[in-house]
């Protein structure tokens, strides 16, 4: 844990850093950014999904500007806490990130892949805004789960 007056650094990490993970670092930032400072990585990059993008736009919170990230990128973070938001980042999360950091797993759903089967933009949206705000309820119960879990 962090010292009085510091705030909590968080990795919120997923397989390829487009969608899940950047949706958790936009709400961590936007409801706890006074408590949390939020990352998101992935195990490996993909290009930022443009309905992730949306669907946060559609409740106030612009991650446009964010891009995927590499585990390496972020390696140099004194991370106090990693969660992983997919079953594939967690079974192949780093040994280096459970050094000092407490690695939580809290698996939420893929929405590309949930929306592939979409009959409209719509339906395949609606998939999105699921993921979106259940990620968002996880988030207002930070940092006291992630300290429950400890």
């Amino acid at each position: 844990m962090p010292n009085a007056g510091e705030k909590i650094k968080l990795l919120f990490l997923c397989t390829g850093n487009s969608c899940r993970s950047q949706m958790a670092e936009g709400w961590g930032r936007h409801l706890k950014g006074d408590i949390i400072e939020a990352y998101s990585a992935g195990i490996e990059t993909h290009a930022l999904d443009r309905r992730a993008v949306r669907v946060m736009q559609e409740v106030g919170v612009d991650i446009s500007g964010h891009r995927s990230k590499h585990l390496e990128d972020v390696r140099d973070v004194p991370f106090d806490y990693v969660v992983t938001v997919c079953d594939h980042a967690h079974e192949s999360c780093p040994m280096w990130l459970g050094g000092k950091a407490k690695v939580i797993h809290v698996g939420f759903d893929d929405p590309p892949r949930l929306a592939r089967d979409a009959r409209s933009e719509e339906e395949a949206l609606s998939h999105y805004r699921r993921i979106r705000d259940e990620i968002r309820a996880f988030v207002e119960t930070l940092p006291r789960s992630l300290e429950s879990a400890s």
